[in-house]
């Protein structure tokens, strides 16, 4: 029997597609986390990460693209929009069918988002699981996956996540004391070169250990149904709202791919939103400031222009 499957596996790729997809969705059942096979080429995440590295450069300001500054991340958001192998993942057939027989067929990219760690000795993240859903509204705990993947080769600040943790209580916050007697061998880490790719149920406890040695660049994408009733916290920040995409990215979609990223669907689309800031002061201290400056360039842009037309006039 064992020689007649090896056979039929090598010669129908649909065969040994579907071990890989029952293989890879099983070990996500029973561990919460998995690690996928290589999802993309070389060249792809060289470029990926090329496009990364630009935005990195500055923090958003005005017409700039840029990061969002945190105290130890650097945080780049709407990144489908940055290279072609950024949306290529996304909605990769491998991922794809494992979320699907995961989460259920109405699953749906809800964010997508990356980030560089910067080296520190800090714990600043700790242990815990991924708060999202209305707990009130939501009878158990609502799945949600993320891939996760490195555009740097990862040897410290790896991903930590404990082993069959995952659907087990609401997402929170975790103290360190209440993981203390977990074995070493239940706390998976995964550290690997640039392209590596995993899945993981945000509902399991997991971090990113310390210390981190060197800058890592990672993206994370949410997948979870679209129609579970979010937290509060999340509806305030507007996140999980409908996908930024790049037209020059989306040609040859197919319908189920539309459909992962959204096209048409506005259920989470809150009309001429606000987002709230802490930081009120500061940003009309800044935005004065720079209007100052628009003005400035201005008026010194139309004194040499007249001046150069008086000195035409003269010659």
């Amino acid at each position: 029997m064992s020689i007649q499957l090896k056979t039929e596996v090598e010669t129908n790729p649909r065969v040994s597609d579907e071990i890989t997809v029952q293989r890879l969705v099983q070990e996500l059942q029973q561990q919460g986390v998995v690690v996928l096979p290589p999802l993309l080429t070389d060249a792809q995440i060289a470029d990926m990460r090329k496009a990364f590295e630009v935005r990195l450069q500055r923090v958003r300001w005005n017409d700039l693209d840029g990061y969002e500054l945190e105290p130890l991340r650097h945080v780049l958001q709407e990144v489908l929009t940055l290279e072609q192998g950024f949306l290529d993942v996304a909605v990769h057939p491998l991922v794809s069918e494992i979320l699907r027989r995961y989460i259920g067929d109405s699953f749906a990219l809800t964010e997508a988002k990356g980030w560089k760690s910067l080296p520190t000795k800090r714990d600043f993240q700790g242990w815990h699981g991924d708060y999202w859903f209305d707990e009130k509204k939501v009878n158990g705990i609502a799945k949600e996956v993320k891939l996760a993947m490195y555009l740097t080769d990862v040897e410290s600040g790896a991903f930590n996540y404990i082993k069959r943790s995952h659907q087990k209580q609401v997402p929170r916050v975790v103290q360190n004391r209440e993981v203390q007697s977990v074995a070493a061998s239940d706390i998976f880490e995964i550290k690997g070169r640039a392209g590596t790719a995993f899945l993981f149920d945000s509902s399991g406890i997991h971090k990113q250990a310390v210390p981190i040695l060197e800058p890592r660049y990672a993206i994370f994408y949410n997948y979870h149904d679209p129609r579970v009733p979010l937290a509060r916290e999340a509806v305030d920040y507007y996140r999980y709202h409908p996908l930024i995409l790049n037209a020059a990215f989306l040609g040859n979609l197919s319908a189920e791919s539309q459909r992962i990223l959204g096209f048409g669907n506005k259920t989470r689309y809150i009309p001429a939103f606000q987002r709230e800031t802490a930081y009120k002061r500061f940003y009309r201290t800044m935005d004065r400031m720079f209007a100052a400056c628009v003005h400035v360039t201005d008026f010194q842009e139309r004194v040499v222009d007249r001046l150069n037309r008086i000195l035409q006039r003269k010659h």
